[in-house]
């Protein structure tokens, strides 16, 4: 017999393990685990389970612990079944009988009645979370003195941010869609926002884009120069928010990457914007331009453990291998990048990533020097390093919602 809501719950579980046992991505392994959901409240009901279960994990582990005689395997169905049981009822409100009929019949033939037991008895002690989730350890520690911070940003999933095609319309857009504006050309809007409904979206007004994902490009200026347009280098350019930025800006934009399906993405969005690139699919290690650039955007690879509020399984899947690995690959790209700028010209480095290593660790490239970013170019409520370089994390701007981590230089080559 079919259980209305199971399909949602079996999907979550499949999610976990992708993260946790192969080290997927939650987005890697959504075409697979979701693919017997139908409707699309039940596939975003089976993201929202597993993500809780992941931004809490640790602490929902210690309730299952505190609940058994003899502790479970890490590697438990049973401990990964009573983590997105109690994530429903403890992070979406769930109710318990609603939880044990969908939960149960994830242990067919397994051990559920201590299931059942342990999930009964946290019942019956009104057990809570704290009010902040515990970090993992291993990123606790390399986040350092910020640590905390960081975790208390990382309560809630964010507030839907959107880029404006015209910064000069903000008051009037926000006034039009009852957002809050953090700087010109930004929108906040309340999370759960249907994004293809909202007025604008169709006449490509705005496209979705992180408060601190939109400062990069921000920080090259207007691409109008003296002689007309000039040129920009977006690398590693889907799925297209920085070139949509950069051309909105004024500049000259080509836009490069190494992943088709994610330029055409770029395509798309470049259409519906009415804005103008020259888009490369090629890969920027062996790519080579006819001529050198006015200005590049380097928004690297990385591990991305910056985007942890949206996307809670960074905290588990990141080990210090990938970071060289991605540390590596980063220093190879801002070689090439810095030898195809011209003199004066402008470098951008971004990553969304916490990590030092990808961020404060990589130097500037020979022949370049900082260009220290200015507290007047950033939002209120965020300044530039002693270095002039920008750091932000998900602990910042916490009273209106917060922003993802990213680290941002700026060279010029003299």
């Amino acid at each position: 017999m079919d259980i209305p809501g199971l399909p949602a719950r079996r999907a979550a579980l499949h999610l976990i393990d992708a993260v946790l046992r192969r080290g997927e991505t939650l987005d890697q392994a959504a075409g697979g685990a979701l693919a017997k959901v139908r409707g699309d409240a039940d596939r975003a009901l089976a993201r929202a389970i597993a993500g809780e279960a992941l931004r809490w994990r640790q602490d929902l582990d210690e309730l299952i612990d505190s609940a058994t005689k003899m502790a479970l395997a890490d590697d438990a169905k049973a401990r990964a079944v009573l983590q997105i049981m109690l994530a429903q009822v403890l992070r979406l409100e769930t109710p318990p009988h609603a939880v044990i009929a969908t939960g149960l019949p994830l242990l067919m033939g397994g051990p559920r009645r201590l299931a059942h037991g342990v999930f009964s008895t946290l019942m019956k002690r009104e057990a809570k979370l704290p009010a902040v989730p515990t970090l993992p350890e291993a990123a606790a520690t390399r986040w350092g003195e910020r640590a905390d911070a960081i975790a208390a940003g990382l309560v809630e999933p964010p507030q839907l941010d959107i880029a404006l095609r015209n910064p000069a319309e903000t008051a009037e857009w926000a006034e039009r869609m009852g957002g809050v504006s953090l700087m010109p050309g930004h929108l906040r809007l309340p999370r759960g926002s249907a994004i293809d409904l909202l007025p604008g979206f169709r006449d490509g007004a705005w496209w979705v884009q992180d408060l601190a994902a939109s400062l990069p490009a921000r920080l090259l200026g207007a691409g109008e120069g003296p002689n007309g347009k000039r040129r920009v280098l977006d690398l590693c350019a889907a799925p297209g928010g920085k070139t949509m930025q950069l051309a909105a800006q004024g500049w000259q934009v080509t836009a490069l990457d190494n992943a088709k399906r994610r330029l055409e993405r770029l395509g798309d969005n470049l259409k519906r914007t009415m804005l103008e690139a020259e888009v490369v699919l090629a890969d920027a290690l062996t790519w080579e331009p006819e001529e050198k650039f006015d200005a590049i955007l380097l928004d690297a690879p990385c591990t991305a453990t910056g985007t942890a509020r949206r996307h809670p399984d960074v905290l588990h899947r990141i080990s210090p291998r990938q970071i060289d690995e991605m540390v590596e690959l980063q220093a190879k790209l801002l070689e090439r990048a810095a030898g195809w700028l011209k003199l004066g010209g402008r470098l951008i480095y971004a990553v969304c990533s916490l990590e030092a290593a990808e961020g404060e660790g990589q130097a500037a490239p020979a022949g370049l020097a900082v260009l220290p970013i200015e507290a007047s170019e950033l939002p209120e409520g965020l300044a530039p390093t002693a270095e002039g370089f920008l750091r932000t994390d998900p602990g910042m701007l916490a009273e209106v919602g917060g922003l993802d981590g990213f680290f941002v230089a700026r060279w010029v080559k003299d």
